[in-house]
């Protein structure tokens, strides 16, 4: 199983590799004839559920009017079967635009080592059909375009955000060295029809722990990612991403010191709310394995920081609305698998014990947090299926 394979290799192997051998070691690629967990979903303002995930080669996306009982049959995104990463921290990712257009994201090796390209496509009938996709980007190079993330702005410009090689490359031919990859992201203001040149957001990024991507209270697009600071300091840093392309000044949010020769596959979640909060989880193994918890201070350590989970706890998500604070994780044991949660309701000073709200004997991927209606949801994609589940509050839970 993807996660209590890793959650063995993190806690028992020495890291010797290098970081980019090793990180690309891991990555699994869906072939045209395979099943993976990789998936994605987000509510429309009708309530609608979208899910897209991956089959046989193809991007499929499906909806659900019940929160996620039933689901309607798939529509394939890509007409033409491809190679799709989804697995690991890649997945296909779905974002909702402001007029109910469905726009999907989903990464393709292609045949030379680590190469990959980041695609798009978009509905704006409803998920009936979808546009010819397209690469996101416009360097073509046959180099790492990776781990896409989506989102879309209080403007409704989309934006695609990926991890990159090019930087690294560009290195090695000049035999110079190199600390991981790098982040760019590209921009589109017309619904995905065509993108602008992308933008480097960051050198030196970690190379394959997922990007997290949320709106901000002012229709900003923010970001947070894990680091290669100088040493293999696997700290994360945080940057709003400009609607013109203007330089960002990502900066440093967590302080763990955490030394590692290698990816460790763990990116974090974050969550923009009111007054600016910036709420947000991480991984790291400073000190043993641990889920964290707390609220960026760009340039600071995080405030009303928190350990939320420790070994065998992995790949977390964060929601947010009003005063109140989800978080759930995969907790992984003997027995399979936990989907695990704590709620706050003083915006994230204090939180309830964690409590198991699902279980799985089979294959998970990564739970994903959506926000409907004021209500928090938790998507996650098992072997034996998709399931969405209702992350009470505190006060639901009194007897």
């Amino acid at each position: 199983m993807y996660g209590l394979l890793v959650s063995l290799v993190l806690l028992a192997l020495p890291y010797v590799a290098a970081a980019h051998e090793d990180a690309h070691a891991h990555m699994a690629v869906a072939s045209t004839g395979s099943t993976a967990l990789g998936a994605a979903a987000a509510f429309d303002t009708h309530g609608r559920l979208w899910l897209v995930s991956v089959r046989a080669g193809h991007v499929l996306v499906r909806h659900s009017d019940d929160f996620g009982k039933t689901l309607s049959a798939p529509v394939p995104v890509n007409t033409d079967a491809q190679k799709i990463d989804a697995s690991g921290e890649n997945h296909p990712d779905i974002a909702i635009g402001p007029h109910g257009q469905i726009y999907v994201t989903w990464v393709q090796p292609l045949a030379q080592k680590w190469a990959s390209e980041v695609w798009f496509a978009s509905s704006t009938d409803a998920g009936k059909h979808f546009s010819e996709p397209a690469v996101v980007h416009h360097d073509r190079t046959p180099i790492t375009h990776s781990f896409g993330a989506l989102a879309v702005d209080g403007s409704g410009r989309v934006v695609v955000a990926w991890i990159d090689s090019r930087g690294m490359a560009a290195a090695m031919a000049q035999d110079k060295p190199y600390r991981g990859l790098a982040i760019y992201y590209a921009s589109s203001t017309d619904g995905g029809k065509t993108f602008g040149i992308e933008h480097k957001l960051v050198d030196h990024s970690c190379e394959c722990c997922r990007l997290a991507l949320a709106p901000t209270p002012d229709g900003s697009i923010a970001a947070m990612f894990r680091m290669n600071y100088p040493g293999n300091v696997r700290d994360h840093a945080f940057a709003l991403l400009s609607a013109a392309g203007e330089a960002a000044t990502p900066q440093r949010v967590t302080y763990s010191d955490w030394k590692i020769a290698a990816c460790p596959e763990q990116g974090p979640g974050l969550a923009i709310g009111a007054g600016d909060a910036r709420h947000a989880v991480w991984y790291e193994s400073a000190h043993g394995p641990a889920i964290w918890y707390g609220q960026l201070r760009p340039g600071h350590k995080p405030q009303y920081q928190l350990q939320i989970g420790g070994p065998g706890a992995r790949h977390a998500d964060v929601a947010v609305h009003a005063d109140t604070v989800w978080l759930v994780w995969n907790q992984v044991d003997a027995n399979g698998y936990q989907l695990m949660a704590r709620t706050s309701r003083d915006g994230g000073k204090s939180f309830d014990p964690a409590m198991a709200i699902a279980s799985s004997a089979s294959a998970v991927y990564s739970p994903q947090l959506l926000v409907h209606d004021g209500a928090a949801y938790a998507a996650w994609n098992t072997a034996s299926g998709f399931r969405l589940i209702r992350v009470a509050a505190s006060a639901e839970r009194t007897p």
